[in-house]
């Protein structure tokens, strides 16, 4: 029977153009990298590499248990310190990834008893995280500051959670960060904002640079392995939030703690980042040119995605790029909240310049072809 079934459903994939398959690199491949989410270019900084380098060797491989049992390392305060500092939040605790970042505070802040309402175009993450909790489930169009506002008076008195991302990553466009947190105050519910791909792009995240660090109804995710170039991630709000996590939050209580060479990334990632802020501006410079370049609106943050006529349209575009020696991601249903296949191109502030030149030129070629193939 299950052989049979997966024969199926393999099948169904590839009639619809939607096949996925693992594409294992070497370290130091010749391809122009604008797949991936090393806005920064961090990953490979020679300081964050002899930090993940040297923790590994005083520590060990693995934080070696769960947070609360031994696998609290001073590593660990101490980013939770730096990143907390960083966004001008209260307090912050660690995790192992952003998406458990993200299931933790969802599942462990509401329950059957609770409201959230989520905007449609939410991660993937925030959309399980809402499924475990088995909360009362509003979803909302798109940046739609109305609509949210009527969800929140449909519940009056409940505990309410908002989610949303600072920057979506399949549009790129920036959320209305401030008519939310408005409208949470106003009815005494929390908006839970994914920085995921507004940190280190546009600095401590939009969150600050909206003027809503310490907002007390509003509360952050980050992820470690985009603009930090490490692996993790972290909830950042007031200290009671992050003591009920870590006595509530069951994938934080029951996984291993993050292990101590990408703490150490992280740490000097992000002290790299403070510093450095002409990184994040390499990256809004490359992505307004590429985008008016290439015929689309400008993203808010360092992802720009370039609809394709159907799924087949975009992988093979994408296959012609990598021919000739530029890697870029390719968003299919159903990872694309509207059903539209795009093309998805990072504007890493790591690359050198000629190489980006050269990169941004074959990307307009082969869009113009796409493009073309699509109106016969």
């Amino acid at each position: 029977m299950w052989p049979d079934w997966l024969a199926e459903q393999a099948a169904t994939r590839a009639a619809a153009g939607l096949t996925r398959a693992l594409h294992p690199r070497g370290p130091d491949d010749a391809i122009t990298d604008l797949a991936g989410n090393d806005y920064l270019g961090l990953s490979r900084h020679p300081d964050v590499r002899h930090a993940a380098a040297e923790a590994a060797l005083v520590w060990g491989g693995g934080a070696g248990a769960s947070r609360l049992v031994t696998g609290t390392l001073t590593l660990h305060t101490e980013l939770e310190r730096e990143l907390a500092d960083w966004l001008g939040q209260p307090a912050a605790l660690l995790f192992s990834t952003g998406y458990h970042a993200n299931v933790s505070l969802v599942s462990a802040l509401a329950d059957r008893d609770a409201h959230v309402i989520s905007d449609a175009h939410i991660h993937a993450s925030l959309v399980d995280a809402v499924r475990l909790s088995r909360a009362q489930l509003t979803v909302v169009p798109h940046n739609d500051v109305a609509a949210v506002r009527a969800a929140l008076a449909s519940n009056p008195g409940r505990r309410t959670l908002v989610l949303a991302e600072s920057i979506y990553s399949v549009l790129g466009d920036e959320a209305p960060l401030v008519p939310l947190a408005r409208a949470c105050a106003e009815h005494g519910a929390w908006l839970v904002v994914d920085e995921a791909h507004g940190l280190g792009v546009h600095g401590a995240g939009l969150v600050h640079a909206r003027g809503l660090a310490s907002h007390p109804n509003v509360v952050v995710t980050a992820t470690l392995s985009k603009s930090l170039g490490s692996q993790g991630g972290a909830v950042l709000g007031p200290p009671d939030l992050v003591d009920h996590l870590v006595n509530r939050a069951r994938p934080f209580i029951f996984d291993t703690g993050l292990a101590p060479a990408a703490t150490a990334a992280a740490l000097a990632a992000a002290r790299i980042a403070r510093a450095r802020p002409e990184l994040a501006a390499t990256i809004h410079t490359r992505i307004a040119a590429l985008a008016e370049r290439l015929e689309v609106p400008r993203p808010a943050g360092a992802v720009l995605s370039v609809p394709m006529p159907s799924p087949a349209v975009a992988v093979a575009t994408q296959a012609e790029v990598l021919a000739e020696g530029v890697r870029v991601g390719c968003f299919r249903p159903p990872s694309v909240p509207d059903g539209i296949s795009r093309l998805r191109i990072t504007a890493s502030g790591g690359v050198a310049d000629d190489d980006w030149e050269r990169a941004t030129k074959v990307l307009d070629a082969a869009v113009r072809r796409a493009r073309e193939a699509g109106r016969r």
